[in-house]
């Protein structure tokens, strides 16, 4: 099943928040774990999550530092910050009624 690119990229910055909330990581690691944590039905792309994170950035909701990962190469890690938390906190609210809506419009389809 191929997801609509319009949902792909509104769940994008709950999705990076989220990550973000549980530990610093690095672009990567994060496209690997989107894609995890789907079971491979979102495949992101650098060219999809490198904007988000840079715009995430410029909001104050992320910061980043480079470091050297465990084979000598330089890696940028990303951080969630207060901001950032309390975006993550009103996004999922937002998701929720998004949610609780289409939960219960399509409970009704299934009944009548």
């Amino acid at each position: 099943m191929e997801l609509n690119k319009d949902l792909v990229a509104a769940s994008a910055t709950p999705l990076v928040l989220a990550m973000l909330a549980e530990g610093d990581s690095y672009g990567y690691a994060i496209i690997k774990r989107v894609a995890e944590l789907s079971g491979g039905r979102l495949q992101w792309t650098d060219g999809m999550l490198y904007p988000v994170l840079h715009r995430l950035e410029r909001q104050g909701y992320v910061t980043s530092q480079w470091r050297a990962a465990g084979n000598g190469r330089r890696r940028k890690y990303y951080r969630i910050t207060r901001d950032g938390r309390a975006q993550l906190a009103a996004q999922r609210r937002q998701w929720q009624v998004v949610d609780g809506t289409l939960r219960g419009l399509w409970m009704k389809e299934s009944t009548a």
